[in-house]
């Protein structure tokens, strides 16, 4: 269906068109008509499927511009998606001349309290810095028509549930209602219960959220071993962007740091750095003068970045849904997308547990020798200076080209030229990742069929495969399939909210690379 027949208004068509879309996705199909016909709907769909459009759009068609008061309110679990919803939300609304306005923690509440004084018309946000607005008298819901929960399930497991209902109670009841949610686990529909009138539920079929299309490859490695089979990795598949994940926030500092000295171009975010900072890791990433980003679960969740090739899992995630999420950061739009996930002896289950739920088995993947390494950064910096013979603007240099060439022959100009831009993995510097403490193991391994974690023992199998270079189709993941039915440990709790919203950061853990030698 084209948005030209969703019956939306010319300014909102016309900000549809100027950002490039045509045709709606299926959740936008299935949800815009009943938006707009004013019904409650609970969506279900994963990060990706365009759901921010899904529900602003509705929301948008229904504001009225010339009211200077507030009239929708999104809920949204991380900074970063709140973020990148109160951009689209403003680029959609902008012919409009919609007024939309962003409250996250990590941020300067001064400068939000002055924007909310502005009286936007909408207010997108985390749950506790929402909260805390609306506890200094600076936040009122009283006019509110639309309330939108975005990516429910994620705030639910990082603790936010009450601050939710909270917020709830402040808005009014005669309003319209929309949650967007990967997951139907039995809080979510108690939510839809309690706040929401006869929802209509609207769920993408699985044949559109799944796994499939992206080639998902696993290495048996142990910890040490990792960083220097993974840098081999880079150099035979040469990703244009990358997503390396880690479990730690230490992990993110080390990984990227390490990454620096061995000459790509990587940097890492997490909850420890300000808001500054990774805002601008991020756009660097974008706009591509970064080739790898590392990042947290929690710091990537809901980032929408298109032409990443590959996504590297360092560390096999803790709980099953984390792996659709990663991967879901690639394949995009059609587009190629590659998995890499490492796993140590001692954490099969694990992945045995992830194949069960997304139904697909990954596929052996025999870390590529020095020598292939070496081949691969080769084959990539011929690709770089063909490239950039192309660009011409070398006449400057022609003179002095010459000189050379009348002291030393060609091809040993051309070997110099290479051995600049080629990384020889003998002669690279030697990093040390410190050690993570290993996943729980017990009597049957990883988690159980509901998604939380059980015990340990490792069905091995044996390991095959090659390295699989170059680009690969790609897909969505199916986070559908999963059974969250599950809680988060306090710790992990209490580490997510950290990363996210009430705390920017807490204390940093300590840095810690050191040489071969030490």
């Amino acid at each position: 269906m084209k948005f030209n027949e969703l019956n939306l208004s010319p300014e909102l068509l016309k900000a549809v068109e100027r950002s490039g879309f045509e045709e709606a996705t299926p959740i936008q199909e299935a949800t815009i008509p009943l938006a707009l016909e004013g019904r409650d709907v609970i969506g279900q769909a994963q990060t990706g499927t365009g759901k921010t459009a899904a529900f602003g759009l509705p929301m948008l068609e229904e504001i009225d511009a010339s009211k200077h008061e507030l009239q929708g309110l999104v809920i949204a679990p991380t900074r970063e998606l709140a973020i990148q919803t109160q951009e689209e939300l403003y680029r959609l609304g902008r012919d409009k001349r919609i007024k939309v306005q962003a409250v996250y923690g990590g941020a300067d509440i001064g400068r939000q309290i002055r924007g909310l004084k502005d009286r936007p018309h909408i207010v997108v946000g985390t749950p506790g810095r929402m909260l805390d607005h609306i506890n200094r008298h600076t936040l009122k819901l009283g006019t509110v028509q639309t309330l939108i929960l975005d990516e429910a399930d994620e705030m639910l497991n990082m603790g936010f549930l009450e601050d939710i209902e909270k917020i709830i109670a402040q808005v009014p009841e005669q309003r319209q209602t929309l949650l967007f949610s990967a997951t139907m686990p039995a809080a979510i529909k108690n939510i839809g219960v309690k706040f929401m009138k006869n929802p209509e539920h609207v769920q993408i079929k699985a044949k559109e959220m799944t796994a499939d299309l992206i080639d998902q490859y696993y290495v048996r490695a142990k910890d040490f071993e990792k960083f220097d089979v993974m840098t081999r990795l880079l150099d035979v598949q040469t990703p244009d962007l990358a997503i390396v994940f880690g479990r730690t926030k230490r992990r993110v500092d080390e990984l990227s740091r390490g990454l620096e000295l061995r000459g790509y171009k990587a940097e890492g975010i997490h909850g420890d750095l300000s808001q500054q900072k990774r805002m601008s890791v991020l756009k660097a990433f974008k706009e591509g003068r970064l080739d790898i980003l590392v990042a947290t679960d929690v710091a990537a969740r809901g980032l929408d970045i298109s032409g990443v090739t590959h996504v590297y899992n360092y560390d096999i995630p803790q709980d099953p849904e984390s792996y659709v999420h990663r991967i879901g950061r690639t394949g995009r739009a059609g587009k190629g997308g590659m998995s890499v996930t490492f796993v140590t002896p001692n954490e099969m289950s694990y992945l045995h547990t992830i194949e069960n739920l997304t139904k697909k088995r990954m596929t052996p993947l025999r870390p590529p020798t020095e020598k292939e390494a070496f081949k691969g950064a080769l084959g990539a910096a011929v690709e770089q200076i063909e490239s950039s013979l192309q660009e011409n603007g070398l006449e400057k240099y022609a003179q002095t080209a010459e000189q050379l060439l009348e002291g030393y022959d060609p091809e040993t100009l051309v070997a110099l030229l290479l051995k600049t831009m080629a990384k020889d993995p003998a002669d690279q510097v030697p990093v040390k990742i410190t050690p993570e403490r290993p996943l729980p193991s017990g009597k049957k391994g990883g988690y159980n069929k509901n998604g939380r974690r059980g015990g340990g023992g490792n069905r091995n199998r044996k390991d095959g495969g090659s390295y699989r270079g170059g680009k690969s189709k790609g897909g969505y993941g199916n986070k559908d399939s999963y059974n969250k039915d599950k809680k988060y440990s306090n710790d992990r709790r209490k580490n997510d909210r950290r990363d996210n919203d009430h705390k920017d950061g807490g204390k940093k853990r300590g840095f810690v690379i050191r040489s071969n030698n030490d």
